[in-house]
């Protein structure tokens, strides 16, 4: 694991931690339901909804992990409130496939599905951001089952909820939905550096009504 990340430039620099979070050594595991298991010959990732060419897109397993494979340096902050500085995250960065399936103009968030019908929406600002990854290696090594193995997304610069375990798939939506905890409570946005953790901190504007 190497230096922290600076928020602003994605540069390794000073540490400096969001409000409200601690350092950890180690990554805990933590999410919602039970780690499911991997079948290869059944998995398949989507990119569906307002597509540009208003097609649906698939790829297998092996098809996807065949993308161009980039790496990032990057923090992850989980609502929990540990931090976890300087991982390397490897996989298929998301501009890669809104490259590759372009979203139609009037796209303005999406909606990253997962295992068991779990959801978490982004803003197609931050699904688009430099460092926004789905990630199948930290630090050189495949994920692990209970990491997110073979697929999670890392959107560094929001609380790690907002980047789902066991992905499958992406929507695009010319209007914005709540996803699974944005539903339960948990804010629309999610930004570590504002303290965005829970739904009733929301202005006017940051999200659908609940």
């Amino acid at each position: 694991m190497g230096q922290p990340v600076d928020r602003a430039s994605g540069e390794a620099g000073q540490q400096e931690l969001p409000p409200g979070q601690r350092l950890q050594r180690g990554w805990p595991v933590t999410h919602y339901g039970p780690v499911p298991k991997f079948r290869p010959e059944r998995w398949e990732f989507r990119v569906f909804g307002a597509t540009a060419d208003q097609e649906k897109h698939g790829w297998t397993h092996e098809e996807f992990t065949a993308l161009p494979y980039a790496t990032v340096v990057a923090d992850l902050h989980c609502v929990t409130k540990y931090s976890m500085l300087g991982a390397e995250w490897g996989g298929v960065p998301a501009r890669t496939l809104l490259e590759i399936v372009p979203p139609a103009p009037a796209v303005t968030h999406v909606m990253v599905w997962a295992e068991y019908g779990f959801s978490s929406n982004l803003r197609l600002s931050d699904f688009a951001a430099e460092r926004t990854i789905f990630a199948t290696h930290k630090d050189g090594e495949l994920l692990t089952a209970e990491h997110g193995f073979p697929l999670r997304l890392v959107v560094p610069h929001l609380y790690a909820w907002k980047g789902p375990k066991w992905v499958r798939g992406v929507e695009y939506m010319t209007a914005d939905r709540r996803g699974f905890w944005e539903e339960r409570g948990y804010h629309n946005i999610g930004d570590p550096w504002r303290e965005q953790r829970y739904s009733y901190q929301e202005e006017p504007g940051d999200g659908p009504e609940l």
